[in-house]
Formats: structure tokens, sequence, C-alpha cells
């Protein structure tokens, strides 16, 4: 059993590999990998945002930028989408790595890299803000926003569902 799990890791490895070693000849296709990234990180939000200000009867959720179009992508520096109410805010930092496709801090290969933030006042007095690794992963088929929480090593997609319980304990 154990061998059959090495094994199935070490298949993994050599598909993602080669899909990933693809992408170091091609740079733009990963500019536009990244470019498709940005717009689908903020679709995911702005989705959210609606989806939550439809149930709203006094408050709204703000999103910033509250558009995207992919010419607004930064090659170069950091990217930034904020949702907010109130003073509570989820801030969203990505930016390209260094290469073209990396596997440094995630072990499947991306191509865009950041951070999703929450806090409130409350928790700034407490010098206290969460955070989340998030990474625009390619693999072998498909491509997507994956966070990582460093804490406990959890991963998973980015959904309506994490924006809502990185949200939840800010009310």
């Amino acid at each position: 059993m154990a061998l059959d799990d090495a094994l199935v890791r070490l298949a993994r490895q050599i598909d993602a590999a080669r899909y990933s070693e693809r992408f170091l000849v091609n740079a733009d296709e990963v500019a536009r990998l990244r470019r498709h990234g940005a717009g689908e990180l903020h679709r995911i939000c702005a989705e959210f945002v609606v989806s939550v200000n439809r149930k709203l009867s006094v408050s709204e959720l703000e999103l910033s930028p509250s558009e995207y179009r992919p010419e607004t992508f930064r090659d170069v520096g950091v990217n930034l989408i904020q949702i907010s109410s109130q003073g509570r805010q989820m801030q969203i930092a990505f930016e390209a790595p260094s290469q073209l496709v990396a596997k440094e801090k995630f072990l499947i290969p991306y191509v865009l890299e950041g951070e999703v933030r929450t806090y409130n006042q409350k928790m700034l007095e407490r010098f206290e803000i969460r955070s989340l690794l998030l990474f625009f992963c390619v693999t072998e088929g498909s491509v997507g926003w994956r966070f990582f929480d460093w804490r406990n090593r959890h991963t998973g997609g980015v959904d309506h569902q994490l924006l809502v319980s990185l949200m939840e304990p800010l009310f």
C-alpha cells in the first residue's frame, strides 16, 4: 500500500513537471494564463459580493475595483482586490512569481501567487490579521485558484464558501 502511494505521488510529480515545463518555452501562454487568473479571481469576488448584497437589507459589501479588464493586470508588482463593509476588510493581493511557472511555495505548479488577508478594527488593535496563501495553479487539463492555510496545512479551491468563512468572523 505504501509503495502504491509513493508511486502515485511520483507519477503526479512527473506529469506536473512535464506540464509546467511546457510553459517554460511559452511566455505568451503564461502571460495569457496570468491575465485569465486575475480575471477569474475578480469574477469569484464579484459574484460573491453580488450574492451577499442580494440578501442584505441595510448594509452593503463593496468591491474594489468594481470591474476587471485584462489590460489592468500588472505583470510587475502587486495586484489588489478588496471587499469591505463597515470597516471590515478582505484584501487579496497577488502577483506573478519570479519564474514563469513556480513550485517553490506550493506543490502544484502556479503562475500567480498571493495572499488573502482579513481584519476589522478590533483585530488591528490586537495586531491580528488572518491570512491564507493563494496560488493560480496550472495542471494538465485544468487551471484554477487554490488556497493554502499555513497554520493547519489545509488546501482547497477558492470559492464563495471560502470567502464566507473568511468574512463571517469579521462581523
